[in-house]
């Protein structure tokens, strides 16, 4: 069982952490080992980590890029003529757009297996570690509460789930995981959480409809969803269903646990070209078993099926393989780095998108302009409808909002200003 404990120095944390994630180790750092000098493992260049040598740079640049497409998809001038990449796919199957939440919440889970081990080299204890975990879950959850009510602030009408509550819960359990869990338990954890959701889906009975449905609607995790949210979800979808329900939350924390597993096998001293090996190889073997399974059970974003969990881990592991090795390995980095500014304050920045989207909607210019049209469409009529199609002036628009948060990233990075939740 890996456990964080807190010792009276960091050199002996990381003893410690080093004796519970390598069994092999275990007693090595105690006097008279000369024995086990030699199970260690080789200190050469290309079996020392890029992970130890600091923050992973890849790791920051792919939560960049998510940011920064989570914005695009999110910001488009005129949603209904948006390019179909960047649209979501309606019910089964999947667009480029859809791999971008599971991306993030995979990075969420490779980040918290470093934060943890951070922290264990500082002596934390698990209650102080688990108080810290429990703040920020609260702050996520209640920023993701404030972009659903903004900016009316209706609590009768509020939207109950959302994005950030996601990540909030997949981040506090995946935590809990990872600190009473070791290697065997996580897998197991991973494997129950997606084959539980599976037979839910497929053998539960819903009322009036039946087992084994999975229109929207009709499918249990709406079921569930209508008998604890009702009045509290997506409006988009007539509030009947949401795509950040309760139940389908179990295989989103199975995406998170994807990621814990990836976080151990960069921190391992394996050497670093067989780290990227082993990722691009598990992502094509999870992209390939997606694929087959999905004849049985769609790949589905709306109610994030177990197999749109296998598949979309699979396209994170290999982008972050390709990152890993791009920037970390080959030290190819200066394209990067706007990317890196965006992975630095991820959930200051997308909050502040989503915000900033919202106002511009709702800023009536009729008292400056003499005419009835609010901020957002004047802005999109004014610069990028001049520019072409409606796809692309669309497509405009989007980029224009990203760079705007870009420049606000840019302005905190170079104030030191790393806002965590």
């Amino acid at each position: 069982m890996e456990r964080i404990v807190s010792l009276s120095s960091p050199a002996l944390a990381r003893q410690k952490l080093l004796e519970n994630e390598k069994p092999e180790l275990q007693g090595c750092f105690s006097p008279g080992t000369e024995k086990c000098v030699e199970r260690q493992p080789n200190p050469g260049s290309d079996s020392s980590p890029a992970a130890s040598k600091g923050r992973l740079a890849s790791l920051d640049a792919f939560r960049g890029l998510t940011i920064a497409l989570m914005i695009l998809v999110n910001s488009p001038g005129d949603p209904g003529s948006v390019y179909s990449p960047l649209s979501h796919v309606v019910w089964n199957g999947w667009t480029f757009a859809d791999t971008v939440f599971p991306s993030f919440l995979f990075i969420v889970g490779v980040s918290l297996v470093f934060s943890i081990a951070k922290q264990a080299e500082k002596g934390m204890s698990n209650s102080a570690f688990i108080l810290r975990l429990l703040r920020r879950t609260i702050i996520l959850f209640a920023l993701g509460l404030f972009i659903n009510i903004f900016p009316t602030f209706y609590l009768s009408e509020i939207r109950i789930p959302g994005v950030l509550q996601r990540i909030a819960v997949c981040y506090f359990l995946a935590s809990l995981i990872v600190l009473k869990a070791g290697l065997r338990g996580r897998i197991l954890w991973l494997v129950g959480l997606l084959a539980s959701y599976w037979l839910m889906m497929r053998f539960i009975p819903v009322p009036g409809v039946g087992a084994g449905v999975l229109e929207p609607g009709k499918n249990f995790a709406a079921w569930v969803d209508s008998l604890f949210l009702s009045g509290h979800m997506w409006s988009y979808y007539d509030g009947e269903w949401d795509p950040e329900g309760i139940v389908s939350t179990i295989p989103a924390l199975a995406t998170t646990l994807f990621g814990v597993l990836t976080g151990q096998w960069l921190r391992s001293y394996s050497p670093e070209r067989r780290k990227v090996a082993g990722m691009a190889c598990a992502g094509l073997v999870l992209l390939i078993a997606g694929y087959m399974l999905d004849r049985w059970l769609p790949i589905n974003k709306s109610i994030w099926t177990s197999t749109f969990s296998i598949f979309m881990a699979g396209v994170a592991l290999v982008c972050l393989a390709f990152f890993y090795w791009l920037i970390d390995i080959a030290d190819f980095s200066r394209w990067a780095k706007p990317l890196i500014i965006l992975g630095l304050n991820p959930i200051a920045v997308y909050v502040l998108s989503e915000v900033f989207d919202t106002t511009l909607r709702i800023l009536n210019l009729s008292m400056v302009l003499a005419q009835d049209i609010d901020c957002h469409s004047y802005l999109f009529n004014s610069l990028c409808t001049p520019v072409g199609k409606s796809e692309t002036a669309s497509l405009l628009y989007a980029l224009l909002t990203l760079l705007f948060m870009l420049i606000i990233a840019w302005i905190m990075w170079r104030k030191r200003l790393f806002i965590k939740a």
